[in-house]
């Protein structure tokens, strides 16, 4: 039997009409802020038949909308295992390309751009010794025929060439620049730069994958892929195509090649080969701002582990006329600025002010909030290529990718160390060591044949990998200092192994520190000790210097440490390089060049391609890099999922600022290197409608733009939502804003909001650090508008640099078909009957004031903070 309680039909009404009510008026409110386009869903994968030799084969693309810079996937079944030459690729693979342009009716039933348009063709010109191509198959080179009858062969294109000269299938640029002659290394796009896809592999079993770099108008001008058009008068991104041409091992006669000892295929964008082709329609974001004309920006800066984030963010801000600018910048700097600058607007920070070595928390106010969990990552791509003799189950997995490897700290502390035999280039030849380099006789050429790693991932001990500075002896790393980087190098130190490593204790299997990278000052050659534990960034600290063995460069040309491992700009820069398998080594000596100078080989050659690099977790899923499992402290290897990191995130602590601190993240599933990233504001050196500004951003990183999903606005794949508790504690934050009276606060605050020092508590249990901290007490001056320029920033300031502009959908605020007149009556509408709704919703406790974010920033108060009569009063959970 159910008892009723008395009163609870009071209650009920109670709550229904203060639901009703406060629906109602957040109805309107969200509808008077709705932006004017919304967004499309997602785009879903798409699988497409071939046809003819290729009918059996299914070809499937993991994303075709809502596409900016990034890494899509491409797969395939069906297919016949491809066979070599050699080591060249002679019959069934695959090539992919990116294109521009209306149907051009080439094949009835499949529409598809002209051949003549597609980013295709830049094999290298030069040093062709590795590459597995026969300058037919990976440039535009046919030769014609009235009545083709061979694959590359063409019946338009070459026909003023002598017999047996081929000529060249030309492109023209979206601008109508037309390139009709050496083609394989043009003014729009070459070896170094093109997205293409030469030869992608099919493997034993039929099956077939490989990530393709898409390329917006940004990185492609000359494609113009999601630059905005008209047509009609309406303004959208310029959809562009994903062109996939199978090669098999039939002529068009239907007969079988008769000689299986050379190589075949012939040019995929011949007229022969073209009839073959599958094209899949890209949708792009809409490359550039579309934000309004003449708003101010607010400026944002900071942790690059937000940068994804923002990007999203700001996209659905700005048809709602909040211009947020982001402008990357390294943690510490970043504290160190915000405490100082008055005029620095809202920074992005994983610590407090003051947390860093000989620094302290400035006077005043500093307002944190939480808004975005996510991690540096260990990214890769590496592809197997399996030794003389490897078992039959590894041989058959050839060219494919490795999926997942396991790291400890130790691992990672020798590729951060340079303590590879093979990472010193040229220090050990022929068995004898340089002066000052016998610690690295007897150490493993690199990662790959590293005893430790091998004994946990045990296929790489039939695995072939050329230990070369380019592939295993070092992790691409990023310039600068960052938490990110802190927070390797706390990982590492809270590992026994690892620390004993750093001491100069040899692992299990004799290998050594490179000296100078010793905690033990008595080993190392500088005479002072390597302190990681006050580092954040990743030091090159062997001075060795030498001419690159086999190069045959002059004897004063020589390469050091910085030249054999490059730094990249960001992490942002490190996923899209290990994407492309280019480690940016200039290691082949130009003797022709004016002058003489080494130069870069390129990408790394297909089937064989290994780079490994320290990233964030957004940017490796950006570009479909495959990331390892890290041992974390509890002995669990675990990879950065979003589950991981919300592990991590529940061991936070601190003050202000609640930190996740890898020896703290003792949970069998936390992933070590997680990362909160805090939004901290000076808000006494703010004008009210600057901090009105950025409390409408925090209101929407705590709201909207926690929802995970890959259209503009919401939380991209590498980011983990925030829990409730994060997210009620950013809410605050936007109200301390909002609401601040400091002595120096200049404009109309409205509400009687707290002062400084609202929330000084510390972390949770969630990683809840505090929303304020200090006190009331002004920082001088008298209030600055937060840098805001007229017009917003062009460019993000991170590398890829126009690859990840602002990109938004949708159409612009003066469309004439705006939906948005419908907003306010069916807003309010929606609104009165979710507040009729509302106090059947449950699980979740009515907080009061209760306020309803407007335009611009503003709030209103819709229930005020008030005490129910005792006889009223429900215990709630």
């Amino acid at each position: 039997m159910i008892r009723r309680r008395p009163g609870r039909v009071r209650r009920a009404l109670i709550r229904l009409l203060a639901g009703a009510t406060v629906g109602a008026l957040a109805g309107l409110a969200v509808a008077q802020a709705a932006p004017s386009a919304t967004a499309a869903p997602a785009g879903s994968a798409v699988t497409v038949a071939g046809r003819g030799e290729f009918k059996d084969m299914r070809f499937t693309v993991d994303r075709t909308s809502h596409l900016t810079s990034q890494a899509i996937k491409v797969s395939w079944t069906g297919g016949t295992p491809t066979t070599f030459a050699g080591t060249s690729f002679n019959t069934d693979f695959v090539q992919i390309m990116q294109c521009w342009g209306d149907d051009d009716h080439s094949v009835p039933g499949n529409p598809g751009p002209p051949r003549t348009q597609c980013q295709y063709g830049a094999s290298p010109t030069t040093d062709r010794g590795n590459w597995p191509g026969n300058q037919l198959d990976d440039t535009r080179q046919v030769f014609y025929s009235a009545d083709p009858t061979n694959y590359g062969e063409d019946n338009r294109y070459g026909a003023a060439q002598p017999p047996g000269v081929p000529g060249e299938v030309p492109f023209k640029s979206v601008t109508g620049e037309t390139v009709t002659t050496n083609t394989q290394n043009n003014r729009f796009f070459n070896h170094n730069t093109t997205n293409e896809v030469d030869f992608a592999r099919t493997g034993a079993n039929g099956h077939g994958e490989e990530y393709f770099e898409v390329q917006t108008a940004n990185e492609a001008p000359h494609l113009g892929c999601g630059a905005p058009v008209s047509q009609n008068g309406v303004t959208k991104p310029r959809s562009c195509w994903l062109v996939i041409v199978p090669q098999g091992r039939l002529d068009l006669d239907g007969k079988p090649y008769a000689d299986h000892s050379q190589v075949n295929a012939g040019s995929p964008v011949s007229s022969t080969n073209w009839q073959n082709r599958i094209a899949i329609p890209l949708r792009f974001n809409q490359v550039g701002s579309n934000c309004p004309l003449g708003s101010d920006e607010r400026p944002t800066t900071g942790s690059e582990l937000v940068a994804d984030a923002v990007t999203s963010w700001q996209a659905a801000l700005c048809p709602s006329g909040k211009v947020y600018g982001y402008t990357e910048l390294g943690e510490p700097d970043t504290r160190s600025r915000l405490g100082t600058d008055k005029t620095f607007g809202l920074g992005f920070t994983t610590r407090a002010l003051g947390a860093d070595d000989g620094t302290s928390a400035p006077s005043g106010t500093t307002t944190y909030a939480p808004v975005a969990l996510s991690g540096a990552v260990i990214g890769f791509t590496i592809e197997r290529r399996p030794k003389a003799g490897a078992p039959e189950d590894i041989r058959k997995q050839a060219g494919t990718k490795v999926e997942s490897i396991r790291l400890t700290p130790r691992l990672v502390a020798k590729l951060l160390t340079e303590s590879y035999r093979n990472s010193t280039w040229g220090s050990v030849l022929g068995g004898k060591a340089a002066h000052g380099y016998g610690w690295a006789k007897n150490n493993p050429a690199g990662l790959a044949s590293d005893p430790e790693f091998i004994a946990l991932n045990p296929e790489f001990a039939y695995l072939s990998v050329a230990e070369t500075p380019a592939t295993d002896t070092d992790l691409m790393t990023a310039l600068g200092h960052s938490d990110s980087a802190r927070a390797v190098w706390q990982w590492i130190l809270a590992d026994k192994e690892a620390r004993q490593f750093l001491s100069g204790v040899s692992d299990d299997w004799g290998m050594r520190v490179d000296p100078y990278y010793s905690t033990n000052a008595d080993l190392n050659p500088s005479g002072l000790a390597f302190e990681p534990a006050h580092v954040d960034e990743y030091p090159k600290s062997d001075p060795w210097c030498t001419v690159p063995p086999g190069t045959d460069a002059p004897k004063d040309a020589r390469q050091c440490m910085t030249d054999f491992h490059p730094y990249v700009d960001d992490m942002h820069a490190g996923a899209l390089h290990t994407r492309r398998a280019d480690t940016l080594w200039k290691s082949t000596w130009d003797p022709l060049s004016n002058p003489p100078a080494y130069r870069s080989p390129g990408p790394q050659t297909v089937g064989s391609r290994f780079v490994i690099t320290v990233t964030d977790a957004a940017s490796a899923e950006r570009y479909g890099l495959q990331t390892a499992r890290l041992r974390n402290t509890a002995g669990t290897f675990v990879a950065p999922t979003a589950t991981a990191l919300t592990e991590a995130a529940k061991s936070a602590s601190g003050k202000d600022v609640a930190e996740i601190t890898p020896a703290n993240a003792k949970a069998k599933g936390a992933y070590p290197l997680a990362q909160l990233v805090y939004a901290a504001v000076r808000p006494g050196s703010l004008k009210a409608d600057a901090r009105a500004d950025y409390a409408a951003l925090l209101r929407y990183a705590a709201g909207a733009g926690q929802v995970s999903g890959a259209d503009p606005g919401r939380l991209p794949d590498g980011y983990a939502p925030l829990s409730r508790t994060l997210r009620d504690r950013a809410l605050r934050a936007a109200d301390a804003l909002l609401h601040y009276k400091g002595p120096h606060s200049t404009g109309g605050d409205s509400g009687s909001g707290g002062t400084g020092g609202a929330d000084t508590s510390g972390g949770t249990g969630d990683g809840s650090g505090g929303a304020t901290s200090g006190g009331t007490s002004g920082d001088g001056g008298t209030g600055a508008d937060g840098g805001a320029s007229a017009t917003p920033s062009a460019q993000a300031s991170y590398d890829g640099g126009k690859a990840v502009e602002t990109t938004a959908a949708g159409n612009t605020p003066a469309d004439p078909a705006n939906p948005l007149r419908y907003a306010v009556p069916v807003g309010a509408a929606l609104g009165a009957f979710a507040g009729l709704g509302a106090p059947f919703a449950g699980g979740t406790r009515l907080r009061l004031p209760l306020r309803v974010p407007l335009p611009g920033g503003r709030t209103v108060t819709v229930v005020p903070a008030f005490t129910l009569p005792e006889r009223l009063r429900r215990r709630l959970p």
